[in-house]
């Protein structure tokens, strides 16, 4: 780690900033994270590292640790240990498993998200929404991909999403083994680019990010028949640098995509707008007369599938909002928090 850092070493794992450290320390991006410590890059080498001793204090909330897509300022030594964490400027979290609320970081400092589904017994749109609502907030772009175009027919599910999704919503079908199908993705892993590869197990994201490698790096699995689940053959994230110059975050099959209270349901928008119109401004979109949500689900124009799957996530949302406030209440000492967002939606962070 003796050679004299460059801006331009940087550029090749995605670092966007004018400046480096003038205290002898060096800038690294966090490529994976085990429990022995950290994987950096810092442009030239991958090498191992330690985090300093506040990352490591109890009671410190997750997210405030080093996550795969970071930027790091690094002190030399053996081990070379973390010292800071450089300003994130994008952010894809979930909220953890279990009856505490705490957050979850997925990837950072990612341009992309590639929300990978297969054609196969693994097509969900209820899930694709979820994962695009969980993506809203980040500061990245969602990108849906259908894999296994090679087995299945993609037009009609395309289609199906076309409907669903919010106009210009990128949608590809690819079959993940063929380079020249997956060279369609090429425009969000330019050089200099970094996105993340999320889905579930079984979807194909080992198979594509070997495509995109151009080697087997990653090990693939059989998925099952009866409902095309696969093992996690991916076990922990990794970022990649890619031929292409861009970098791809791995992450291993998410059995659970909590939201984190803070999302706004954009996706929904047009539900939301059809609850404007509602004779009643309390409507509960039951029986109530002049209520337009009810109106367009008897004609077709709203899908009951959709909006169950709207209410079945503006309820989690709100729920985890509560125990967001609930929490932060606590760490101002009962002291309320303040509004972050609209009436719509949640909405409550610490000031």
């Amino acid at each position: 780690m003796s050679e004299v850092q460059t801006i331009e070493q940087l550029r090749h794992i995605g670092w966007r900033g004018q400046a480096l450290p003038v205290d002898g320390r060096r800038i690294a991006r966090v490529v994976a994270q085990h429990r022995a410590g950290y994987e950096l890059h810092d442009g030239r080498q991958i090498f191992g590292a330690q985090p300093a001793g506040y990352f490591l204090k109890r009671g410190l909330d997750p997210a405030e640790r080093p996550a795969v897509g970071d930027f790091v300022e690094v002190e030399p030594g053996k081990p070379p240990h973390i010292l800071t964490v450089q300003p994130r400027r994008t952010v894809l979290s979930r909220a953890a498993a279990g009856e505490r609320y705490e957050r979850q970081v997925i990837a950072t400092n990612i341009d992309y998200v590639l929300v990978l589904t297969g054609l196969d017994g693994d097509f969900n749109p209820a899930r694709i929404e979820r994962y695009l609502s969980l993506t809203e907030g980040s500061g990245a772009q969602p990108v849906v991909i259908l894999s296994k175009l090679d087995l299945h027919e993609g037009d009609a599910r395309i289609e199906d999403l076309r409907g669903r999704l919010p106009a210009g919503t990128p949608i590809h079908a690819i079959n993940g083994k063929d380079p020249a199908s997956v060279a369609q993705l090429a425009r969000y892993l330019k050089a200099g680019d970094s996105a993340v590869l999320v889905g579930s197990s079984g979807a194909g994201k080992s198979t594509l990010t070997n495509t995109l490698l151009g080697s087997d790096h990653m090990a693939t699995g059989e998925v099952r028949g009866h409902d095309s689940r696969g093992r996690h053959t991916t076990t922990y994230r990794a970022l990649l640098s890619l031929p292409s110059g861009g970098c791809l975050i791995d992450t291993p099959g998410m059995r659970e995509l909590k939201l984190t209270g803070e999302e706004h349901l954009d996706l929904f928008a047009d539900i939301e707008e059809l609850a404007d119109k509602c004779r009643f401004a309390d409507c509960g979109h039951g029986s109530e007369p002049g209520c337009a949500v009810q109106a367009a689900l008897d004609d077709g124009e709203l899908s009951p599938e959709r909006w169950r799957n709207y209410l079945k996530l503006r309820d989690e949302r709100e729920e985890q909002a509560a125990m967001l406030e609930s929490r932060l209440r606590r760490q101002r000492g009962g002291r309320p928090v303040t509004k972050l967002h609209g009436p719509r939606g949640p909405r409550d962070r610490e000031s």
